[in-house]
């Protein structure tokens, strides 16, 4: 098994998860989960379906609370702070949902838009400017009048993505980005990812069990398994474990002890 250091002090850890616990459902979803992620790197949470990847995503941006243990964005225990707090912790995110979860109702450029009419005092003529700087960092030009439900699945997981960075955050959340998406677009999803972490000089936390995409853009790799992370490493170290159990996923094949269920 390939095991992070926690007591590293050397390193600038921007999230930190301590014992982190979550019970739903009549049933532990993680049961002591420790990860640190280093600023600036694309870290990858990897891990069979209802392994608890998503539920993970929930709770570092907030959205669920953990049962118990730690979760530190850039300092501050987010399972310790009053709503105000964690409201300012938000800004430091920029998060593309599974769905994309566009506004049905809302254009494209309304939706890009969002983030910044709800926390800036932005005249509309800057508003528009950073829409359109956005949808075209993602590859996307004259659709601000669109509809979403006038978009292909990609363009719309692009103009979620354009809604992630238009508030300059610091940490970008991906949950599952390349699910229900061909394998050419889905490359181009990687591709952007890829950009933006170069362009932007964001962490980047991807929750994927695509393993297409986990080796194409990560620097590290976190398999959860069981409730627990059972290995940390680099896409090349996670490739060459002797570890039956991380070979069986990384390779995505049934022989084995059939560890993932």
């Amino acid at each position: 098994m390939i095991n992070e250091d926690l007591n590293d002090s050397q390193q600038d850890y921007i999230i930190q998860l301590r014992h982190v616990k979550t019970f739903l459902g009549e049933k532990w979803v993680h049961r002591d989960v420790n990860l640190d992620i280093i600023r600036g790197e694309t870290m990858l949470v990897i891990g069979g379906s209802g392994c608890g990847k998503s539920v993970l995503f929930k709770n570092i941006v907030g959205l669920l609370t953990p049962t118990s243990g730690e979760i530190i964005i850039d300092g501050v225990d987010i399972t310790r702070t009053s709503s105000k707090e964690m409201n300012e912790v938000r800004k430091k995110f920029g998060v593309l949902f599974q769905g994309a979860a566009l506004f049905d109702s809302l254009t494209v450029g309304e939706n890009v838009a969002f983030p910044l009419k709800r926390n800036t005092k932005l005249s509309e003529k800057e508003i528009h400017k950073k829409v359109i700087e956005k949808l075209s960092q993602v590859g996307l030009h004259d659709i601000e009048d669109y509809m979403p439900s006038e978009l292909s699945g990609g363009m719309q997981k692009r103009v979620g993505l354009a809604r992630a960075i238009i508030m300059e955050p610091e940490i970008i959340l991906y949950d599952e980005p390349t699910t229900g998406l061909d394998p050419i677009t889905a490359d181009v999803i990687n591709d952007l990812i890829l950009q933006l972490q170069k362009e932007l000089k964001v962490t980047s936390l991807v929750v994927t069990h695509d393993m297409t995409s986990a080796f194409k853009v990560g620097d590290r790799m976190a398999l959860l398994n069981d409730g627990v992370i059972l290995a940390v490493g680099s896409p090349k170290e996670m490739e060459n474990s002797e570890d039956p159990y991380i070979k069986q996923f990384v390779t995505g094949t049934s022989e084995g002890p059939m560890y993932f269920e």
